[in-house]
């Protein structure tokens, strides 16, 4: 090439680079460019709760196949993923990070009620949007005007408490009934939605016995709450503490009705390593399709999941919390398309209130609609009991 021919190619190359960085600086959102929108998430990829780390790979991995196909408007999806190991200070810590150092335009799905709470603070102080939190505490909604920068995204968990209550008093309305709950304001709002929904009947529960998230075994609590003579316990937890009380539940011989949280449903990660059948019989409220469940086994919209979780995320478990994390995956992305050329963090906050849409892998005739009275993007549940091989939905 000819040095006239080479600066004015070199010439060209500068000037579209700071047109391109140029438009993008106008358009005040950092993490934003003409080709890239920059992404943040904390979750727990080590320490007591890295089971929720499936969540966050499946979330990754549908912004991996997305960007396959284009992108959002043309741009690439470029995700930073920090460690807070369920740590609020750390969490915290990994959320200015994210903000001031990579840049980031918003975070979405940072995994877990205390950490998401310990963050909430400091993203609408900076006006950076908090999304589709992986929690269902009631704060989310209760607290939207005070915080409006932050969404959650699944139910609420005094509405899976509601849920349970009603379903306990239509099958057993003389229940003696003991609850073992996380001491978080998840387990919390558990607990809370639960004695709303009992009313009158709240008297009923006989024992309430709480853990920590960091506790390294909940026996005692199970064997506590035997001695009490329960007949219904109802377990919030996360999945290693839902595992060792349906173990423990089983080794010392107690057969109550056992209610257990949506998050430790999944069959290959919580009830297989119980044994199938020692979690007969266990019952859960659901949004979502189960991969483990026969029912769906032969499920168009499944099958193409299963095929895209072979392509872009082999080797993760394709459970019910990596449902969940393509899920926000898709809600998230959709939320990017109404947003068009308009990425400022207002707008991204605003399309959160604009949806309507139906996802692949919620359950039938369920559906994310939010508007600006309404901003939580799903509220309704369905029970399921498992039957020894897998969930069934139930009539009632």
């Amino acid at each position: 090439m000819q040095k006239r021919q080479f600066i004015t190619v070199l010439s060209s190359a500068i000037l579209a680079s700071v047109s391109g960085l140029a438009r993008a600086q106008r358009s005040g959102t950092p993490g934003v460019t003409d080709r890239e929108i920059k992404i943040g998430q904390t979750l727990p990829l080590s320490g007591p709760a890295a089971s929720y780390a499936t969540t966050g790979k499946a979330l990754a991995a549908w912004f991996e196949f997305v960007n396959a196909e284009g992108g959002v408007n043309g741009r690439k999806l470029s995700l930073v993923q920090l460690d807070d190991g369920y740590s609020p200070p750390k969490a915290v810590e990994h959320s200015r990070r994210l903000v001031e150092r990579e840049q980031v335009a918003f975070v979405v799905m940072p995994v877990g009620t205390p950490t998401g709470v310990a963050a909430r603070g400091y993203f609408n102080s900076v006006k950076v949007p908090q999304l589709f939190i992986g929690s269902g505490a009631a704060t989310w909604l209760d607290d939207v005007a005070k915080f409006p920068w932050s969404l959650g995204w699944q139910p609420l968990f005094t509405d899976e408490g509601r849920t349970l209550a009603k379903h306990i008093l239509q099958t057993r309305p003389n229940a003696k009934i003991a609850v073992l709950y996380q001491n978080d304001d998840a387990g919390k709002d558990l607990l809370r939605g639960l004695k709303i929904g009992l009313g009158a009947s709240v008297k009923q529960i006989v024992r309430e016995e709480s853990h920590e998230v960091t506790d390294p075994t909940v026996d005692s609590q199970i064997v506590t709450m035997q001695a009490s003579g329960a007949d219904v316990l109802v377990m919030w937890g996360s999945p290693k503490a839902t595992i060792q009380s349906l173990r423990k539940a089983n080794d010392i011989g107690w057969k109550p009705m056992i209610y257990i949280n949506q998050n430790s449903s999944s069959v290959p990660t919580v009830l297989t390593p119980v044994g199938l059948d020692k979690a007969k019989g266990v019952i859960s409220a659901a949004f979502l399709k189960d991969p483990a469940d026969p029912t769906w086994k032969n499920d168009r919209q499944l099958l193409a999941w299963a095929a895209f979780m072979d392509k872009y995320n082999a080797g993760t478990p394709k459970d019910y919390n990596a449902v969940y994390g393509t899920c926000i995956a898709q809600t998230t992305v959709q939320v990017l398309k109404q947003c068009g050329n308009d990425l400022s963090r207002d707008n991204i906050v605003r399309q959160t209130r604009r949806l309507d849409i139906e996802l692949p892998m919620m359950l039938p005739g369920l559906r994310i609609k939010t508007s600006d009275t309404r901003p939580h993007p799903v509220t309704e549940l369905r029970l399921q009991q498992f039957d020894g091989t897998s969930w069934k939905l139930m009539s009632a």
